[in-house]
């Protein structure tokens, strides 16, 4: 992959997170389509009228669902693109569902006589396709159809009526209709050239040099960001580590070979780690890993001793087999509010205790908070 499909795959991922950014929106849509349908149809009293809104209100309900089910996982885990695919097709199908029987509502509604249910009708439209260039616009291939399919219908139906007033509200909307896609589709171009802007001044300030991995401030933002959204009882681990016997690889070596040996390890870190955990460079030869979404305790510990598994394999330096090892504290908290530093201080006390403890005990050392 060249570095530019690798930033257009991190913009589109960003793009796909801001699917996911706020539930709110559709938890009043769904509150909106309730009353919507309540009143129209207790109005018209039609069968079919209450088929079609209890359908559309279901499916609304669906979007919620599945939206707030997936938020986590959209905004805290490592995504690559096929995965950003599949949250973008879970979100957008019932998006699409909801917006065909919202127009196919709005349609038959306009195909009547009763003008009261028409102007709710227009009101609840326009609201929606508001709401959809705002909320989803950043991805115009789920906010135009929905839009269209929403409000298509409603127009329609509307010029059929051949009389002035209706007329003029089939041209005005399709003239809404026209204005607002153009300016989401402006919106998106603007946006992903944000975004590939930001995140290349982010990947080169908080990017380790020597290993590309995150650094410090890195791992707090990601940190910090992730912690917020996490429920109560959910389970994070941070762990510090640092390796036994790089020194004598910089004195016997030297540092070229040093430098490629942490490069090296930095490498084993990022296959040891399970997607959505985040590795970072501490300095020095001290690295830092953070795990959200743990089920278990004992999952923190499998990874510390998989980490120390890697490490313990050869490194192929130039010529040389060099051998060195590895040593993790790590801390495990349920508790909402702990900041980084304070779980980095005790996986940090952790670290030093179990190197301390050698050979008695093995090479990790946890605790919980």
């Amino acid at each position: 992959m060249t570095q530019s499909d690798a930033l257009s795959d991190k913009v589109y991922v960003e793009l796909v997170r801001s699917l996911y950014a706020n539930v709110l929106p559709s938890k009043i849509m769904l509150g909106v389509t309730g009353l919507y349908v309540s009143l129209i149809g207790r109005s018209a009293g039609d069968g079919l009228l209450w088929t079609i809104g209890l359908a559309a209100f279901a499916a609304c309900l669906l979007r919620v669902g599945i939206t707030v089910s997936l938020r986590s996982r959209a905004m805290t885990a490592a995504l690559d693109r096929p995965a950003a695919r599949k949250l973008e097709l879970s979100y957008s199908a019932p998006y699409y569902l909801y917006s065909v029987l919202l127009g196919a509502l709005g349609g038959y509604v306009f195909a009547g006589p009763d003008q009261s249910a028409q102007m709710l009708t227009i009101c609840v439209l326009m609201g929606y396709c508001a709401g959809v260039a705002t909320g989803t616009g950043l991805r115009p291939m789920v906010a135009i159809p929905s839009i269209v399919m929403a409000i298509g219908p409603a127009i329609v139906m509307s010029a059929l009526h051949l009389e002035p007033v209706h007329a003029g509200m089939s041209v005005i909307a399709l003239a809404f209709l026209i204005g607002g896609s153009q300016s989401v589709l402006a919106q998106h171009r603007l946006v992903m050239t944000e975004i590939g802007k930001r995140l290349t001044s982010v990947s080169l300030a908080r990017r380790d040099g020597l290993t590309a991995l995150p650094n410090r401030l890195a791992l707090r933002e990601y940190f910090d960001e992730n912690a917020s959204l996490l429920g109560a009882g959910s389970v994070v681990a941070v762990h510090y580590l640092d390796l036994d016997g790089f020194k004598p690889v910089n004195d016997r070596y030297g540092h070229a070979a040093g430098d490629e040996l942490l490069a090296a390890v930095a490498e084993r870190l990022r296959g040891a780690v399970r997607a959505g955990d985040i590795v970072a460079r501490l300095g020095g030869d001290e690295f830092g890993i953070v795990q959200f979404g743990l089920n278990r305790h004992e999952e923190a510990e499998l990874l510390a001793r998989r980490i120390i598994a890697a490490i313990a394999q050869t490194f192929q330096i130039g010529a040389d087999d060099i051998s060195i090892s590895a040593c993790v504290g790590t801390v495990v908290s349920s508790e909402s509010g702990t900041d980084l530093e304070t779980l980095l201080r005790s996986a940090d006390v952790n670290l030093y205790q179990a190197k301390r403890e050698r050979p008695a005990t093995a090479q990790v050392l946890s605790s919980i908070l």
